[in-house]
Parts: structure tokens; C-alpha cells; sequence
């Protein structure tokens, strides 16, 4: 039975949905909700990804499905660094959902807010360009899309805004949500008159006039959100959505010099070419005005880069980052936890980790955070150093060790033998490994493991102690001692890596 004080978000989760564990609930809308979800197959396969999907409510909304399953098919056709990737489309039990790329960022919306309550003035330049350039970047593979036949696809967001570009703690720029996006594969729909599809305060004259749009009306929108980054004004903000059409198809729009003093002529003429009323005067592809940017970042010796931007992201965010990281890792501890009692290892040969077969990836236990807190597992306490390095290990029994790698410095132990322990004494062992970037290397005394983080090494032997690293490119390496026991079988590690200093 469950808690009463359970939170209604996590109820009856991990669950099955088709091959997919939905681990934890991360929003709900007017139309549909999004889970955190893991994918597992053959060979310990295992990858965290995003569920949408459809609310019981909306199923015999045809309109809604449509676009649903438009957006799928666009986008499940796009690959590239810059857009966020889907996976696959499916249905299960009468409701559609849609299998998504999981990124951990926060979108520009809540950037802009953790800027003006820590009092700053002004967006940085360098990030803000950084931003602009991946959000070209996204989209001009999207509107150079073509099919299986070479014939192009046309494709056109048409919802280019703060909330659908995405910066990610490790410095990527996603450019999301391409429900509403136009392509020559759905054909007739700017024949429906009276409709207007984006957010007003970025959409183009042509857009806001009810008119047909093609890619350049993205551009405009970037044109929008460029201005708005690199002079802290809003350019089309009004009492009423109808002053704000009115604002963008018939007023003159300011020189971003005259919201911002010393503003440099040379990225105003970009934006303002980006801006321009008639299409036709604007650039002409986003690849276009990406290369115009570019050239003044170089020019300008602007440290635009994606290092810089995963720093900016994590002193901004540097708290919320340790939390999720945190939470990310509990959601799978948990988990592993329960099924570690499961496990079948094999037994006998050397200490160490058993190198004769890979190490594969614990499955999700079906139980819930609350199930596995009421056994006596409790969230392990943050610890952020000084350099905003965070890591926690928690072990299944509920015991905790906190490492704060420092210059030097080795791991320091403060196991505890008082906690009682999940899992029987056994004679192997299992280690959970998570970081910020993921992805990353993993190195045990020295060896390369074949996976890249968050995994799970299992058949790991017990009262050895083995040196764990983790290590990506761009970023400082960490390292830890870890020794396990029978009394302690389970630990996991999570570490947010540091940018490499430039030397």
C-alpha cells in the first residue's frame, strides 16, 4: 500500500510502456505529460530518454493526434547536434507517445530568469552568440532537409522562441518541439484560415499577417531572439497579442544601438537584416546568417565556443545542476539497489573486476523512490566544492560518502557499518556511475571500460579496492577510490566534470 504522503507524480512508477521503464514524471500539460524513461535491450543496452505522451483526455482529439504524429514524422527525420533527436513513435494501450532524445538543460526562458535574479544586468555576449549560432545551425539542417529521394522537405519550425531552444549543462544548443513545424509532407494546412501557429512576440510579418511562410520567416524569429539576448530588451511586447501583431507587420522596429550604447555595428547590421520586413531583404538561409556570425565572431575575437557555454551554464546553474544529477542518480540506485538481489554473477577466479565477460547494466527494479525510502534508503546529502565539483556515493544500505576531489587530494573514506544493508553478503558487487557531461570514459585501475556513463559495472569483487576515473574530452578528469564489502555490495558515483583549463 502506498504512502499516504506519497507524491502523486512518482505513483505506480517504474512501469512498462511497450520497451520502455518509465522511471519518473517530469511535466504535465493541457495535452499531453512527459516521463523520464530508460530504454534497455540485448547486451546491457541501456539509455535514458524522454516519453511524450498523449493524455487519456485528448484521445479522440483527431486534430491534436495529427499533429502529434506530424511531429514524429518531421522530426524523427532529423539528426544532428543542434535538434533534438526522436526515436521512435508508438502506442500503447490506445494512447500515442513519442520516444525522445532526454537533455539535461534548462531552455532560454529560465536562463534569462536565473540571470535577472542574480541581478545581472546584461545577457553575456559570448554566450548569447554561442546560443545564436547553434540555434542557425539546427535550423539550417532542418530547412536543408531533403527525402529518401532527394527531393526537398521544406521544413519550416514556425515556432522559433525562448522556450524551444535548449542549452545543456554540458554547452549544446537544442532546438526542440517541431510540432507545429511546416513541411511539403503536409500539404493543404496554410489553408487554414484564422489560425495562427507559433508565439506572437517571434513571429515574422508574413506569419503574423496569416500569410504562407517558408524558412525565412525562422530566420526572423532568431533575428528576434538574437536582439533580445544582445541588448536585454524585449522587441515586440505589448498589452495584447492583437498590439503585438500590429507592432511587428506596421511599426518601425529599433536599432538594437539605440536600446544598448556601444553596441557593435557590425552585429547590428546582422540583426537588423535578420528583421527586415520583407523576406526577400533578409538573409536568405540560416546557413547564411550563421556564416555572417561566425565571421564576426572571429573577427571581434569573441570566445564564443561550447566549453565557455557548459561554464557559463554551470556557474548559473550550478546548484540545480548537482540536484539533478543527484536525483538522476537516486532514480537509478534505487533501482539497482532492488535488483541488485537478482544479479547472477559468477562466481570464483581473481579479485578484481571479472574481465571475462563486459560489465553490463543492472535492470530497473520495479519499485518505486518511495517503496525504496520506505526499506530505509534515503537521498544522499549534496556536497558542492569550492570549484563546483559535486559528487555523491551512496551505498544500497544507506550508508553515504561524500567526495570533494581536491588538487592532490585522495578520496577520503567515511564508510559506515551501523546502517543494515539492502542486499544479503555476497561475493561480488555492483558500482553505479553517473556524470555531467554524460557520455563520459570510465577507467578502472587504469583500464578502459567498454561503457561510457551512467552505467552500471557489475561482478565487481568485493574488499579490493579499485580506482575509478571518469574522463571526457574538454573537460578536467576525476578520480575515486572505491571498495566494496558484503555488508556494502552497492555504491555509486556521481561527478560533475570541470572544463579543461586553457593553456
Amino acid at each position: 500500500m502506498a504512502a499516504p504522503t506519497r507524491d502523486p507524480s512518482v505513483a505506480g512508477l517504474p512501469r512498462q510502456l511497450g520497451r520502455y521503464t518509465l522511471v519518473r514524471k517530469l511535466a504535465t500539460g493541457g495535452m499531453a505529460e512527459l516521463f523520464l524513461a530508460i530504454q534497455r535491450s540485448v547486451g546491457g543496452f541501456e539509455k535514458l530518454i524522454v516519453i511524450k505522451r498523449i493524455l487519456p483526455s485528448m484521445n479522440q482529439d483527431q486534430a491534436f493526434i495529427e499533429m502529434l504524429l506530424h511531429e514524429a514524422r518531421i522530426a524523427a527525420t532529423l539528426s544532428h547536434p543542434n535538434v533534438v533527436q526522436v526515436f521512435d513513435l508508438g502506442m500503447v494501450d490506445g494512447a500515442y507517445f513519442i520516444a525522445m532524445e532526454h537533455v539535461q538543460g534548462e531552455d532560454l526562458r529560465a536562463i534569462v530568469r536565473q540571470l535577472k535574479s542574480r541581478n545581472a544586468i546584461d545577457f553575456p555576449m559570448e554566450p548569447a552568440l554561442s546560443i545564436v549560432l547553434g540555434v542557425c545551425a539546427g535550423l539550417a539542417y532542418a530547412h536543408e532537409k531533403r527525402d529518401l529521394n532527394g527531393a526537398p522537405l521544406n521544413i519550416v519550425h514556425r515556432d522559433v522562441s525562448p522556450q524551444n531552444v535548449i542549452v545543456t549543462f554540458s554547452g549544446d544548443v537544442k532546438v526542440v518541439d517541431f510540432g507545429i513545424a511546416k513541411s511539403d509532407a503536409r500539404p493543404g494546412e496554410d489553408t487554414e484560415s484564422g489560425r495562427l501557429k507559433g508565439k506572437v512576440p517571434y513571429m515574422s510579418p508574413e506569419q503574423a499577417r496569416g500569410e504562407g511562410v517558408d524558412w525565412r520567416s525562422d530566420i526572423f524569429a532568431v533575428g528576434v531572439i538574437l536582439f533580445e539576448l544582445t541588448t536585454g530588451r524585449r522587441l515586440f511586447k505589448t498589452a495584447s497579442e492583437y498590439e503585438t501583431l500590429k507592432l511587428i507587420c506596421d511599426r518601425e522596429y529599433p536599432l538594437p544601438s539605440s536600446v544598448r550604447p556601444g553596441y557593435p555595428p557590425a552585429l547590428e547590421a546582422i540583426v537588423m537584416r535578420a528583421l527586415a520586413k520583407d523576406r526577400a531583404e533578409r538573409w536568405q538561409s540560416a546557413r547564411e546568417m550563421q556564416g555572417a556570425l561566425e565571421e564576426f565572431v572571429r573577427e571581434g575575437r569573441i570566445g564564443a565556443s561550447r566549453t565557455g557555454l557548459s561554464t557559463f551554464m554551470a556557474s548559473l546553474f550550478e546548484d540545480k545542476l548537482a540536484a539533478h544529477t543527484s536525483a538522476l542518480l537516486e532514480d537509478k540506485l534505487l533501482a539497482d539497489s532492488v535488483a541488485v538481489e537478482n544479479l547472477e554473477v559468477a562466481v570464483g577466479g581473481g579479485g578484481g573486476i571479472d574481465s571475462g565477460r563486459p560489465w553490463s547494466l543492472g535492470p530497473m527494479a520495479s519499485r518505486t523512490v518511495t517503496d525504496a525510502r520506505a526499506a530505509g534508503q534515503s537521498r544522499a546529502p549534496l556536497v558542492v566544492g569550492a570549484l563546483g565539483l559535486v559528487a555523491i556515493v551512496a551505498t544500497a544500505g544507506g550508508a553515504v560518502r561524500s567526495w570533494n576531489k581536491g588538487p592532490g587530494e585522495s578520496a577520503p573514506d567515511h564508510r559506515s557499518t551501523a546502517a543494515p544493508s539492502l542486499a544479503p553478503a555476497r561475493e561480488h558487487g555492483v558500482i553505479a556511475i553517473a556524470s555531467v557531461p554524460a557520455g563520459a570514459a570510465i577507467f578502472v585501475n587504469g583500464a578502459r571500460s567498454p561503457q561510457t556513463t551512467p552505467a552500471t559495472l557489475t561482478n565487481v569483487a568485493l574488499d579490493v579496492p579499485f580506482v575509478v576515473a571518469v574522463s571526457a574530452d574538454g573537460f578536467e578528469s576525476a578520480s575515486q577510490t572505491v571498495t566494496l564489502s558484503g555488508a556494502e555490495p552497492s555504491s555509486a558515483i556521481s561527478v560533475v566534470l570541470q572544463p579543461a583549463a586553457h593553456r
